[in-house]
Parts: C-alpha cells; sequence; structure tokens
C-alpha cells in the first residue's frame, strides 16, 4: 500500500507537528498525539546535551529522542505499510456537501468513507444521499474555535443555528448554503431544514452573537480537560497560521575535543548502542561503518561504549535542572583553533570583516554543522517565542504531545554550513555605556513590560535580553538578508542563533551571532554560504546591509516607531520591508529589532553602533 501523504521529518517538527492540521489529497486531518505513535519502529537520534535539555523540562522518563518516518527499514517494517507512518484522524468532523450543502458530523450518518485501497490518496467522505450530484466528495467546515490553551474543537452548528437551544421541530439537519459569489462570512448562511431557523455564518465571530465558551478539548489526545478551561475561545479559519506554533529546542551537535574514541562512539550511537559484549564490539570492527575506527581493539571500544553508556544513565537520573544550550557552543565556536574535526563538525577561523576590524575579533567559518531539533509541546492562538533555551521554556500554556508522560519526543537532524560573527567586547562595552544607548533601553524595556502584561505573563519584567541583544539580532537580520542575495539559498532556508550574555561574577559575557542554513540530506549544502565568509566579500556585504538599512522604504513611519507604540508587537525602527524575516529564520518572532542601534537614522542619529565613516 503506497503512503497516503508525504512530509519530510523537519516539517513534523516546525510546520506539521504534533496537534497541527493539515491536508492530505482528499482530506483534513490532525496529526496525533505519541500515543498513536509506533514508536518501537523509529531510529534514536543520538545527541546527549538536547536530551539532558529536553528531560530538564518534560522530566527524567524521556528516553530518547526519536526520528519521524523516513525512508528507511527497521526490523523488516517499510514506510508503506500500515501503522509506520504518523497516525492522523479526520478534523474538522463537521463535513458539508458542495452541491446540495447537506451538513453533518462525520458520525451522524449523512456522509459515508469511501476507501480506495489500491488508491489511498483517493480515500474522501462522500454524501450518497445528493439529490444533485451522484455522491460528491463532502468538504470540511472551514471553521474552528481555539482558545490560547491550546484548545481547539469545531463549531457546534446545531448550537449556533438554535442559539443554545433545542430544535423547535425535533431537528432535521442543518444546510449551508452561499448567498454570493465573494464567499465571505456575510454571504455563507447555515439554515436548519426542520424549524427552517437561518443564521449568517459571520455571527459565529461576533462574541456578544455566539457563546465564548471554550470546549477544552485536545482532539489530538481525544479528550477533553477535567478542568473547564478559563480561556475564551474565538473562531479561526481552517488553515489559519496561529492554529499551530511549535515549541522546539535545538543544540548544535559539539564533538569532544580531546577524546577521538568517545567522539567516533557518540558519532556511530545509534549502531553502538546495541553492543552487548566485547565479542559484539569486535562483529562490529569487522564492519564496512567501522572504518574510522582503525587502530582501536574491540576491548577499548567496548571501554568506551560501557563508558558513554554509564554517564548517559547517570545523566537520566540526575536533577532536572534547566540545561545551558548556548554556552558550549560559544566557547568552542569563539576558540575556532581548539576545535576537533569530524563528519560532521569543522571550523575555520579568518580574519574579520574587511573595514570593519573594530567591531569584530574574528569569523569563524562553520564548514561542516550538524543541528539536532526536538518538539516538546505547542501553542495555540499565540506564540509565546521565548524558547531560545531551556531554562525559559516552562510554559503554562504548552500543551503536550500524549496524555501521559512523554517517553520520548519527536527530532530532525539537519546538516550544513554557517558563518560565526563574533563582536569586539570592549567595543559592545562601549556602546552600551553612551547616555543615548541608555535610553533606548529604557524604552525596549517599557515596551517588553507592557507586551509581557498585554499576554498575562508573570512577572511582566521577566526576561528582557537587554539592548545588547538588540544590536546582535539587528546585525544579523540585516546580514541574514543581505546574504540571502548573493548566497543562492532563499531568505527564509537561512536561521539565525545568537549568543548574548552580560558578563557576572563568574559568567563570560557574549556578543557573536550564527547565520546558517541546513539541509536534511546526509550531505547537507553546497558550500554556497561559506564562500562569503571571506574577509573582503564578507566586509563588502555588511557594508551593503548597512547601508540598506539606514534608509528604508516606509520611512519615515518605520524610522519613528518606538518599542512602546504597541503592546501586540515589540521592535523599534524595523517592518518587512527593512529587517523582518520569516518565522523559520528568526529565533524571536522578529521582536527585538532596531535599525537605529545599526546605522543613523532619519528618527535617530545618536544611538548606533556602527559610525559613519567620517566619524571613526
Amino acid at each position: 500500500m503506497k503512503p497516503v501523504g508525504q512530509l519530510r521529518p523537519s516539517q513534523l517538527i516546525f510546520t506539521f507537528g504534533v496537534g497541527s492540521l493539515t491536508d492530505l489529497p482528499s482530506l483534513s486531518v490532525i496529526i496525533m498525539g505519541l500515543d498513536e505513535w509506533r514508536d518501537e519502529a523509529r531510529l534514536n537520534i543520538t545527541e546527549e546535551r538536547l536530551l539532558a535539555a529536553v528531560r530538564a523540562l518534560l522530566g527524567a522518563q524521556v528516553e530518547a529522542l526519536k526520528l519521524a518516518p523516513a525512508d528507511w527499514d527497521a526490523d523488516g517494517l517499510k514506510p508503506s505499510e500500515p501503522g509506520l507512518g504518523v497516525p492522523v484522524a479526520a478534523f474538522p468532523r463537521w463535513l458539508r456537501c458542495p452541491r446540495c450543502g447537506a451538513m453533518g458530523t462525520i458520525d451522524r450518518g449523512v456522509f459515508e468513507l469511501r476507501e480506495d485501497r489500491y488508491r489511498p490518496e483517493l480515500t474522501c467522505y462522500v454524501h450518497a444521499a445528493c439529490q444533485k450530484a451522484e455522491k460528491p466528495r463532502a468538504l470540511p467546515m472551514r471553521f474552528l474555535r481555539a482558545c490560547r490553551n491550546g484548545h481547539v474543537s469545531d463549531v457546534d452548528w446545531d448550537d449556533f443555528v438554535h442559539s443554545g437551544m433545542p430544535c423547535a421541530n425535533g431537528g432535521g439537519g442543518l444546510r449551508f448554503t452561499e448567498m454570493g459569489g465573494a464567499d465571505e462570512p456575510v454571504d455563507l448562511m447555515v439554515r436548519c431544514t426542520a424549524c427552517n431557523i437561518p443564521r449568517i455564518v459571520a455571527d459565529v465571530f461576533e462574541g456578544e452573537k455566539y457563546p465564548s465558551a471554550c470546549s477544552g478539548f485536545h482532539p489530538h489526545l481525544r479528550r477533553y480537560d477535567a478542568v473547564s478551561c478559563s480561556e475564551p475561545a474565538r473562531t479561526v479559519v481552517l488553515g489559519a497560521s496561529n492554529l499551530w506554533f511549535s515549541i522546539v529546542l535545538s543544540v548544535l551537535s559539539l564533538p569532544p575535543r580531546n577524546d577521538k574514541l568517545a567522539r567516533l562512539v557518540a558519532e556511530k550511537w545509534a549502531l553502538l548502542g546495541i553492543v552487548t559484549s566485547e565479542d559484539t564490539a569486535r562483529f562490529f570492527l569487522n564492519l564496512p561503518q567501522a572504518a574510522p575506527f582503525d587502530g582501536f581493539d574491540a576491548a577499548q571500544v567496548w571501554q568506551a561504549i560501557e563508558k558513554k553508556r554509564t554517564a548517559d544513565k547517570a545523566a537520566a537520573g540526575a536533577s532536572a535542572e534547566p540545561a545551558d544550550l548556548y554556552t558550549p557552543e560559544w566557547r568552542i565556536l569563539s576558540d575556532p583553533a581548539t576545535a576537533p574535526v569530524t563528519e560532521d563538525f569543522q571550523l575555520r577561523e579568518v580574519p574579520p570583516p574587511f573595514g570593519f576590524e573594530a567591531s569584530f575579533t574574528r569569523t569563524v567559518l562553520v564548514e561542516r554543522m550538524r543541528e539536532v531539533r526536538a518538539l516538546i509541546g505547542f501553542n495555540r492562538i499565540e506564540s509565546r517565542g521565548e524558547f531560545t533555551e531551556a531554562d525559559v521554556a516552562a510554559d503554562e500554556r504548552r500543551v503536550p504531545l500524549c496524555r501521559g508522560s512523554e517517553k520520548w519526543v519527536p527530532a530532525a537532524e539537519v546538516r550544513g554550513e554557517g558563518i560565526f560573527l563574533q563582536f569586539r567586547e570592549e567595543a559592545v562595552q562601549k556602546w552600551l555605556a553612551t547616555a543615548s544607548v541608555e535610553t533606548r533601553k529604557e524604552e525596549f524595556s517599557t515596551g517588553h513590560r507592557e507586551w509581557r502584561r498585554f499576554r498575562k505573563l508573570q512577572p511582566p519584567e521577566a526576561m528582557f535580553p537587554g539592548l545588547r541583544y538588540v544590536l546582535l539580532h539587528s546585525v544579523a537580520h540585516s546580514l541574514l538578508r543581505q546574504l540571502a542575495v548573493e548566497c543562492g539559498y532563499a531568505a527564509a532556508s537561512i536561521r539565525e542563533r545568537i549568543y548574548c550574555r552580560e558578563a557576572s561574577a563568574g559568567v563570560e559575557p557574549m556578543a557573536g551571532i550564527l547565520l546558517y542554513t541546513a539541509a536534511s540530506d546526509s550531505e547537507g549544502t553546497l558550500g554556497g554560504l561559506v564562500a562569503l565568509g571571506e574577509p573582503d566579500a564578507f566586509g563588502r556585504l555588511l557594508a551593503g546591509a548597512l547601508a540598506s538599512a539606514a534608509l528604508c522604504g516606509s520611512d519615515p513611519l518605520c524610522a519613528e516607531h518606538p518599542p512602546t507604540l504597541d503592546p501586540k508587537t515589540l521592535h523599534g525602527a524595523c517592518c518587512h520591508a527593512c529587517l523582518f524575516a520569516s518565522e523559520t529564520s528568526c529565533e524571536r518572532g522578529n521582536r527585538f529589532l532596531d535599525r537605529a542601534v545599526l546605522t543613523p537614522t532619519l528618527k535617530h542619529a545618536d544611538i548606533a553602533f556602527f559610525k559613519p565613516a567620517a566619524e571613526v
């Protein structure tokens, strides 16, 4: 049997993960919870730092990070075999006939499931009793109810049409009618065929005309919450982008600095994890995959396996402390001379961008890298967007991936290349100490508090990253847009990773950005990004990025935008015409951005980090 749908593993992390809605060729479906996934047939992904971070958030019972189904065999199973793929259920459950307008839920008998065993992509629901056509394919009703606590359900169309009262004539079914050609909610009507009561669909968006009580339903878990939901439900359109926001943790795979054997064991753990004795290790060394282990005997390999296994058990039983995901990466990226070279990690240091030596310490070309990403939950309606590190991911609105405690979480690995740019710490400190920058910092701090109050996040002043982060983030976005013009990759495929921290007692400061692109195949990307990191090319690109940031097509409105203008947003002088990037690129949802910290603008000329050549 052929698979019905096709999603890449990375899409099951960022776009169509557990709890999200997607379209099959003939059905709208929801991705079901992990309780219904066949985890025993999935490959484990080895990444100790990420697994420790996930355990700190979800509990020590998490055993593994597992890859989504792909084109591989496991225990004799193939992706096309029943039960191996990602399970889904039809949702919304309310359907309508496009010819006669008859409405009903899947379980009311109005529509029947037509299965096609030889072409499963044609499986659909049909209206067998339609008087205007022969068994037309049913369509989903395209309006849903969702709340900020992650619940989602169908609109109860019976309740809506009768305004919460039972049908006076006992109920006879509903009919959907399109009254105009604009296909707007005001042109759509639902009518009861028994009592002939009509209702305009647009009323479902009006809180005064339709109750806002939330049902508390999690369809991906097939359950209602035991405690009634206090959040008001709002009507959303099927396919709306705010119906699902992933909560993802990600790390760069860092090889051990000194122990080559430990590094090799970690790289091949998918195979070595099943080794149970020295004899089995000796058998492994005879396989083609064991070529990198030349020079090591079975006893050494077995000892390294046992050492890793003991360390993993100790980590699993350790107290759940929030993990610092960025500091280990910063230390190895800022000291590339000591970084080992492996199949998945290779660094090369070059001088800073030409003409910007006073602002940057070094440029590091990440010629090979591996990133592992894990899905730990999701939000609806509102993206919290503050999940850049494990210690800020505790979220009372995080929707769980299964009914109980997660024993594993979906993960994906990608390989690629990148450019790491390290700022000169003394230049950053000097800039932060100026009075105009301090004033801008207070404006961002005020806007941050209002942004959190608007979303009922407590305490309002928590997790403010400071103007250091605004500078790094704005440079990253400006460079990202400029790189996309010349590197050959789309802007949406280039991601940022911001290393930002103020100095404190016993803690080193961080000021650096990593711009990278990655793909899910084994080879990664083709070098187009790294080639632009050489000093001359990168200096030219950075100068062009700053020139573009100086004047925006939306000026003067863009330049005059203060961080305190609207609690729904949190940015200074920036917009879609200058600094905003796609959701796949930005780690903070296009917040904490400001062109004014980069270069003089029409509104602010005294807070720029990069000064015009005449002032240097």
